[in-house]
């Protein structure tokens, strides 16, 4: 148990040192990058022998020595290149092996604190960004750009005017690289945005895909689609055609430069002083130096989505890394305490909950009833602690929920929400909660807790049978049960249902009250929202939540038998008022 409770904090801990780590790799593939540009004078330097030497000797011997040895310098290049390139691909793929679970981890948190399911999903999308980028030729720019003094000072050791004209050509490219950097920078950002919003809609409409179909508006939706996809559309041309013009810049510039650096050898040649082979050496060298810059600028789109992306992943593993791990507790066993919690949805910001106090004892059941709208789900939401509260406290045996592992209290909570969501896998794993060694025994358990286990033994695969995406396969009545045995796993302390019979028939009603009794009986707390009151058949006490307040707690019959008044008008009486905590 303490391996699996410090699983994340070892995932962060791990993950950071390897950012770390990387400082080192991209050092040495720094000072690889050096000597892969120093092997790449080869070319000029093998130029200048040929054209000075072994033509005005005229010897065969000088030639195929000098071609020989250019030729091993030539390979050597090309190794360290291939050396280069493995390592930044095999840097990417532990980057994603380590970042890609923490990616998801906050994926699944984003949407607790209002963000939609398109942001979430960017965490990974970053790591593969960044993936990506690192495997493509934008590094190789990057790493070889430090380097261009290198091949500016053989030319200037050649002569001085080709070493200032090539200085001028490098200078006017890297003032291309600034601008294209200033200009897209902000696009970039806009055009990210704009990519959110089109994914969050695409994800609206493929998850409400039967509610447009039956009443035919899918071309509404589409048409919504539409407009957001041309608004990403939009901003990504501009910033691809601020790319690709600078990129057809500085392309043309090099090709002038290179030309220009030919003109001026042969005019310092005619002039004596220059050797010819000395023309054909600058003009090499001058092309390799304004290389990094050219494949920077056709990069840059790359390097500017990698750059969003890493600084994302890093303020991520920061802040996870950051996460105060609280100590293992004895297993929850005594009460469910709730200290005047406030509660605002997460998106708006909006109070749905304020000033809510009760106390449940080992053994109790709570029916929460009230009107639709009044803050019933929420409050079910801040005890599971899937919302934060504002203010207050929601203790369990005294210890905040905030005191607790995530993972640790996963096992004494089980909760069945409103909209009953099924993992895409086997009956099996969303019963014991994709426990990596289910208990055979306690998923029968569970599973004959919520009165199913006869259905599942029936179906072909039994508790291996596939449901496939959200469960599709069955019907509203057999996901809500599967999804209460899924809540009954393990026999957790507190059992948290929100409208647990609203797809069941009477079978179903009563195999609800069986689990419900079956709670109470082991010890544990049952808290039920229900809007039929079958649902309340085996709970003691009631609680009455409208206008996000706590109006009425007390026992079941003190409370629904106390007038005849809609539930939503019944006020707190004295003698409930006194089970409520100050």
């Amino acid at each position: 148990m303490a391996k699996s409770n410090n699983r994340t904090a070892k995932n962060s801990d791990a993950t950071q040192q390897f950012v770390k780590g990387l400082r080192s790799v991209f050092f040495f593939v720094f000072s690889l990058s050096g000597v892969i540009n120093i092997l790449a004078l080869t070319g000029s330097f093998y130029m200048l022998q040929i054209y000075d030497r072994a033509l005005t000797s005229g010897s065969i011997p000088t030639l195929v020595a000098l071609s020989l040895l250019a030729i091993g310098l030539y390979l050597f290049q090309g190794l360290f290149d291939v050396i280069r390139s493995q390592i930044l691909v095999r840097v990417g793929a532990r980057l994603d092996k380590k970042l890609a679970p923490l990616a998801h981890q906050v994926a699944i948190d984003m949407p607790r604190f209002g963000f939609s399911t398109a942001e979430a999903l960017e965490r990974g999308r970053d790591v593969d960004t960044v993936r990506g980028f690192l495997g493509s030729q934008g590094p190789v720019a990057l790493f070889d750009l430090p380097w261009m003094p290198l091949y500016l000072v053989f030319v200037y050791l050649l002569h001085p005017m080709l070493g200032a004209l090539t200085l001028g050509g490098a200078f006017i490219l890297v003032c291309l690289t600034v601008a294209t950097e200033l200009m897209t920078r902000r696009l970039a950002g806009a055009s990210h945005q704009s990519a959110i919003a089109r994914n969050a809609i695409a994800d609206s409409n493929a998850r409400n895909a039967d509610i447009l179909c039956a009443m035919g508006f899918a071309h509404r939706a589409i048409d919504r689609f539409t407009e957001a996809n041309a608004q990403h559309l939009q901003l990504q041309t501009r910033t691809n055609d601020i790319s690709g013009t600078f990129g057809a810049i500085s392309r043309v510039l090099r090709m002038i430069l290179q030309s220009a650096i030919l003109g001026l050898g042969a005019y310092l040649t005619i002039q004596g002083e220059l050797s010819s082979g000395a023309i054909i050496a600058a003009s090499v060298a001058s092309a390799r130096a304004m290389a990094p810059v050219d494949l920077a600028i056709s990069n840059w789109k790359g390097v500017v989505a990698a750059r969003g992306a890493w600084q994302r992943i890093r303020e991520t593993v920061i802040a996870l890394s950051n996460a105060d791990l609280p100590m293992d507790l004895p297993t929850p066993c005594m009460s469910l305490k709730v200290e005047k919690i406030t509660v605002a949805a997460p998106g708006t910001g909006r109070v749905l909950l304020s000033d809510v106090s009760f106390e449940i004892k080992a053994g109790d059941a709570l029916g929460i009833v009230g009107p639709s709208g009044g803050g019933k789900t929420t409050l079910i939401r801040a005890l599971t602690g899937i919302w934060p509260v504002l203010r207050g406290s929601v203790r369990l045996d005294d210890a905040e929920l905030t005191q607790w592992r995530s993972d640790v209290i996963g096992d004494h909570i089980g909760y069945l929400p409103q909209d009953v969501g099924l993992l895409d896998g086997t009956i099996e794993e969303n019963i014991c909660r994709l426990a990596p060694q289910p208990d055979p025994r306690a998923i029968v358990e569970a599973a004959r807790n919520a009165g199913i286990h006869e259905m599942i033994v029936r179906m072909p695969d039994g508790y291996h049978t596939q449901l496939g995406p959200q469960g599709t396969a069955l019907s509203a009545g057999q996901r809500q049960r599967i999804g209460l045995a899924r809540s009954l796993y393990g026999n957790p302390f507190v059992v948290l249902l929100d409208e647990p019979n609203s797809n069941l028939d009477a079978e179903g009603e009563a195999a609800l009250t069986r689990a419900i009794q079956d709670i109470r009986a082991r010890g544990g707390i049952a808290i039920v929202i229900a809007h039929r009151p079958s649902a309340l058949a085996a709970v003691n006490l009631v609680a009455v939540v409208q206008a996000g307040k706590l109006t009425a707690f007390g026992e079941r019959n003190e409370i629904l038998g106390a007038s005849a008044q809609p539930v939503e008008k019944r006020p707190v009486r004295a003698e409930q008022a006194e089970r409520v905590p100050a």
